[in-house]
């Protein structure tokens, strides 16, 4: 009994061994070049909307926010979600629901990152929207389809 128990566990360890060995990043939008936005008033200075429909939406152009390491890149969260308020202008709530897709990457201390899954919902309103985000790599930070860029009040 228990050399069949040590045998799949053998298994199960090569074939975890080979996978994550053998993975590819599917992210198509990493620029290590991109200037991470100037934070004001606890919100990031958006300037650029996104024309691509897939930008945030879909997992393989997430909105990168890994200016940071990744212990003090979440406040980059908060920064961009201050930064939009709906298509109407109204105000935005967001909450992460589930982290998914993970890739190879240099800037987490395990080799790997994954996305978070976020819920953005609207006041007053049923409506919501599910975005990707990756706290590990640089990416330009655009406001998405869907979304408008809060503007800062100047005192």
């Amino acid at each position: 009994m228990m050399k069949k128990h040590n045998l799949i566990l053998f298994v199960l360890s090569i074939t975890l061994l080979n996978s994550c060995g053998s993975a590819k990043s599917t992210l198509k939008n990493i620029d290590n070049t991109a200037i991470k936005p100037v934070v004001r008033e606890r919100q990031f200075v958006l300037t650029e909307y996104a024309t691509d429909t897939k930008y945030g939406y879909n997992k393989d152009y997430p909105i990168n926010l890994g200016f940071e390491n990744e212990t003090n890149s979440p406040k980059n969260i908060t920064y961009f979600f201050n930064a939009l308020t709906g298509e109407n202008g109204e105000k935005i709530s967001y909450k992460k629901i589930d982290s998914c897709c993970p890739f190879p990457s240099k800037k987490s201390v395990m080799g790997a990152g994954t996305l978070d899954i976020y819920e953005v919902t609207f006041e007053d309103s049923d409506k919501k929207k599910i975005l990707y985000i990756n706290i590990f790599e640089k990416g330009k930070v655009l406001c998405p389809k869907g979304f408008l860029i809060k503007k800062i009040k100047i005192n």
